[in-house]
């Protein structure tokens, strides 16, 4: 085997950027050819920038071999013949740990061995990301020595331990000064004996001309002393600072238009470590020194015109099809909250999303009534399963009474998708998802504390801790949130607030990742829900905000959950296991006739678990031209419902019978599936997508009913029914095309299949309207999204149709539940425009526009007889749209104004009880600095009434109606 020994392999990489004729010495453990001894490489550097190196092919290292020497081992990475001495690795060596990087390379399978020969604790071989392999020798008391070969068979290393060297290190390079001028025309060097950990005493920011500058101020002269390793990827400047401590982070968002956050940290107990994340591009840098310390100068990049804006932009990628990508290649209507816009427009609600979102509707006043509606479809009551789909964190959210819009807190990003997403999330997602991702626990310290007042004795306290419990392989999060006010409605019978709300939020995240391959994390959640009673008033009551309830009723809905995730991430396959549990409990009283009279009490109590499991493989995330999916899903869902209907001696006269109507329901439902997806890229620009799910379904109820009369004691009633079982299968197919016609646009269609699940009634008293019918969907979707101007404008469009066959339909009761389901058919259509601008510097506008049109096509009431051919869906408003206007000056001015707007919606299938279009304004004006900020914020600032539920109920139509003005201040802080 010929070898060819390599004394200068790829140390430009290493250095950054200097001043004119400095000249940087770069120390390293590599010996020269024919020596024993270390060297130093002297490289003159004139300014320049740092910007991203032609794209290199990558080499594949095939196996690793690890043989004996003479004087201790080598290691052989084999490569395809020839290929060998295109690669330069990078030093970055620290202490007893010899490091290097290979760019532009990937390893086939990840290699370890301990104590391979004594003065060597272990060697490991791994791929650092989808194009570098890094190699890891740890010294048991120093760094060995390191001879590099290349041969025809591959990459040698050869190692020689050191026990330990008699020259360490040198910790400092050159000496500069603000001049560039070497002191003495000498080189200074740190003593051999000695290791110097510089402090940076301070970070700051300052704005330029051309951007900004980032000073880390130093004891003077002692600047000289720090080397720069550059290890920037992708639209990420990362430059780690040896051999230095940072005495307290920093980290500053949006300094310039380009670049999205800048943040120094400590990357270690001595090194620190300077991020710059650009928007599409890497930002140019330039680095000088001076008195003060180390100064990055950063200038915003100019976009390569052969690459789509987007392609790169970090701080948009969505899991929407399971695999991390940018939202603007996903042939979906999709919408996506990133961090800092749930942050700035206060979002701590589903309710808060839809406000933002086209096409997404939210019914909420009293959180025990709740309908939600993406394109007209969705969630009105706790009988039938969902016709959207929520996850936190992989947690199932099975219904809409399991997760109130309470309180979201600490989240990184909610992604809205619309249109029904069956094949890979299967039953009961034939509306859309949504899917809400917490933030992850960091590998840094990180402490965030806000707090709030406000009118209606509002009060807001919300907390997360972060921080590594082992640096770069355990850490944890921690996130509590408490949001509480008194009640906009005041019960005038009983003079007390009639419909205050508390909330309490926990969540705990644990994450660990043993290698860069896997990750395992575990996540668990508490919430609790604590109301007054729901406030109903007679549709034509001139004061809509009094009530005159006999007794005070009340909301109590707890929820516990966990779920543990498991990830592989390989360079040929990735390997995801979900399993979930998720428990809830809801229990509700209130006064029925809600009158001040008293006739009717009920109380509910619905406890609910479900169990989850989800395996997923993958193609890896480098796949491009052919990427795959396949898994498996199991869940097992159990829901209770005990209610109790009381009739007083008074509702006598009206003809009820005295006593309690009893119901007792157990529903066990059980889900099984298998689903797959490919994409292909058969030709540049154009992706076809093709997926398919077999899903099967059963659905067992047991019911007893009975009446508690004062005189004869409990009498049976109604249906009493053991083991009731209906169950089923369905295919859900799903096809997509999409092509990129250039950079900036891509065209989309799709056709795909959702469904929900057949149920049983429990409240029904006839056999023959005991099974509701599953519910079936096809829809056709055809799309486009852009970007404009250098990504400064996105503008995104989307028309839809579908047709719905044994669509379910909920029937409420004089309470205002829904106790009963019947089919019929539906068609849906609509458009959806969405776009959102950066005019200049600190400034955002962002648009959302949705029209849908939701009827029944064919629909009797089986009960009642009742034709409702063409009238339009409950909850299901014409239009939806949104417009906001955002500001954030350098100088620490934020502004920001929302205006949301709804169309007609209706409440009954008659169409008869309907809230004519309406809109609401929202506004925050605050002042922000380096590590927290405070706000004034006016919610419906124009204290508009609107009625988000209504139903006839005993005596006549009721209603209630939507938020008062609010209005508060809010602070924050960040450590």
């Amino acid at each position: 085997m010929k070898r060819q020994k390599l004394s200068n392999w790829g140390w430009d990489k290493v250095a950054l950027i200097a001043c004119t004729s400095i000249t940087i010495a770069l120390t390293g453990q590599i010996v020269r050819a024919g020596t024993s001894e270390q060297h130093l490489m002297q490289i003159p550097l004139t300014p320049f920038v740092i910007g991203e190196s032609e794209e290199s092919q990558i080499i594949p290292i095939t196996s690793i071999q690890l043989n004996s020497t003479e004087t201790g081992i080598e290691i052989i990475l084999q490569t395809p013949v020839g290929s060998a001495q295109k690669l330069q690795p990078i030093n970055l060596s620290q202490k007893n740990n010899f490091i290097v990087n290979i760019p532009n390379a990937q390893l086939a399978k990840p290699f370890r061995q301990e104590n391979p020969v004594a003065g060597i604790e272990e060697v490991t071989l791994s791929n650092l990301d989808a194009k570098t392999v890094r190699l890891t020798v740890v010294g048991e008391t120093a760094a060995p020595q390191v001879e590099l070969f290349d041969s025809n068979e591959g990459l040698i290393f050869s190692f020689t331990p050191l026990n330990p060297p008699a020259l360490p290190p040198l910790q400092g390079g050159s000496r500069r000064g603000v001049t560039g001028e070497e002191e003495g025309g000498q080189e200074a060097q740190t003593s051999p004996t000695q290791t110097l950990v510089v402090t940076i005493e301070t970070v700051k920011i300052n704005p330029t001309q051309t951007g900004f500058e980032v000073i880390l101020s130093t004891i003077k002269g002692q600047v000289q002393q720090l080397q720069v390793v550059n290890i920037s990827q992708g639209n990420n400047f990362i430059a780690d600072i040896p051999n230095a401590q940072l005495q307290k982070p920093f980290r500053q968002e949006n300094p310039i238009a380009g670049v999205n956050e800048v943040a120094v940290t400590n990357k270690d107990e001595n090194t620190v470590r300077i991020t710059a994340i650009g928007e599409t591009e890497l930002p140019s840098v330039e680095l000088f020194d001076s008195d003060e310390g180390l100064i990055f100068g950063f200038t915003e990049a100019e976009e390569s015109a052969q690459t789509p804006p987007t392609e790169n932009n970090i701080e948009l990628v969505v899991t929407a099809e399971k695999t991390p990508e940018n939202p603007q290649n996903v042939p979906i209507s999709l919408s996506t909250l990133s961090r800092q816009q749930i942050e700035d427009a206060d979002v701590n609600s589903v309710r808060d999303v839809a406000a933002l979102t086209p096409n997404f509707f939210t019914s909420l006043g009293d959180r025990s009534f709740n309908s939600q509606t993406i394109r007209g479809l969705g969630n009105s009551n706790y009988l039938s399963r969902d016709a959207i789909s929520v996850y936190i964190d992989d947690v199932p959210y099975e219904n809409i009474h399991q997760f109130l819009p309470g309180e979201l807190f600490d989240l990184e990003r909610v992604e809205v998708l619309r249109g029904p997403q069956g094949t890979l999330y299967g039953r009961s997602s034939q509306a859309g998802v949504i899917n809400i991702i917490s933030r992850p626990p960091s590998n840094t310290f990180e402490f965030d504390i806000g707090a709030g007042y406000g009118n209606y004795n509002q009060r807001q306290a919300q907390l997360s801790l972060s921080d590594a419990i082992v640096k770069d392989q355990l850490a944890y999060r921690l996130a509590f949130a408490y949001n509480a006010r008194d009640g906009f409605t005041r019960n005038t019978l009983l003079d007390e607030d009639a419909n205050e709300q508390s909330s309490l939020y926990g969540r705990a995240n644990l994450l660990w990742t043993p290698d860069p391959e896997w990750s395992i994390s575990f996540n668990t959640n508490v919430t609790s829900n604590q109301d007054g009673d729901n406030t109903f008033v007679p549709i034509t009551q001139s004061e809509p905000f009094e009530s005159q309830s006999n007794i005070p009723g009340s909301l109590d809905v707890t929820t516990n959950a966990q779920s543990l995730r498991i990830a592989y991430e390989g360079s040929a396959v990735n390997i995801t296991s979900i399993t979930a549990r998720n428990d809830t409990n809801l229990n509700y009283t209130q006064d029925t006739d809600y009158t001040a009279d008293d006739l009717l009490r009920s109380t509910s109590r619905i406890p609910s678990t479900i169990w989850t499991q989800e395996i997923r493989i993958q193609s890896p995330n480098k796949a491009e031209q052919f990427r795959w999916l396949v898994g498996g899903y199991y869940q097992s869902r159990s829901l209770d419902l005990d209610l109790s209907t009381e009739y007083t001696p008074q509702v006598a006269a009206l003809g009820f019978p005295v006593g309690t109507d009893r119901t007792d329901a157990r529903f066990d439902q059980d889900t099984y599936a298998v689903f797959g997806q490919v994409d292909v890229e058969p030709l540049d620009g154009l992706i076809l997508t093709a997926g398919l799910r077999y899903e099967t379904f059963r659905d067992e109820l047991n019911l007893s009913n009975s009446f508690e009369d004062p005189v004869l004691g409990e009498v049976s009633t109604g249906l009493n029914i053991e083991d009731s079982v209906t169950d089923g299968d369905i295919l859900l197919p799903r096809f997509a095309v999409q092509y990129r016609i250039s950079p900036a646009v891509m065209f989309y269609g799709s056709v795909a299949r959702g469904y929900k699940p057949g149920t049983q009634n429990f409240a029904t008293d006839d056999l023959a309207t005991l099974v509701v019918r599953p519910e079936n969907l096809w829809s056709y979707e055809l799309g486009v999204k852009s970007n404009w101007l250098d990504n400064r404008l996105t503008a995104n469009f989307a028309i839809f149709w579908s047709n719905v066959d044994d669509y379910q339909v909920l029937l409420t009761d004089p309470t205002g539940f829904a106790n009963l389901i019947a089919n019929g058919s539906v068609e849906t259509s609509g458009v959806e425009f969405e776009l959102s601008a950066k005019p200049i510097e600190g400034l955002d506008v962002f648009a959302g526009f949705g029209y849908t049109d939701a009827r029944f096509t064919q629909y009797t009431n089986p009960f009642t007889g009742e034709d409702f051919n063409g009238n339009k869906l409950t909850y299901a408003p014409e239009f939806t749209y949104n417009l906001g206007v955002q500001y954030r000056s350098r100088g620490g001015f934020f502004g920001r104004v929302d205006l949301q707007g709804i169309g007609t919606y209706f409440f009954d299938d008659a169409n008869r009880l309907k809230q004519d279009p309406f809109a609401l304004v929202n506004a925050r004006i605050g002042y922000e600095w380096d590590s927290g900020g405070i706000y004034f914020y006016v919610n419906n600032l124009f204290e508009t009434e609107y009625i988000t539920t209504a139903f006839t109920g005993f005596f006549s139509d009721l209603a209630s109606y939507g938020d008062r003005r609010t209005f508060g201040l809010q602070v924050r802080l960040n450590f």
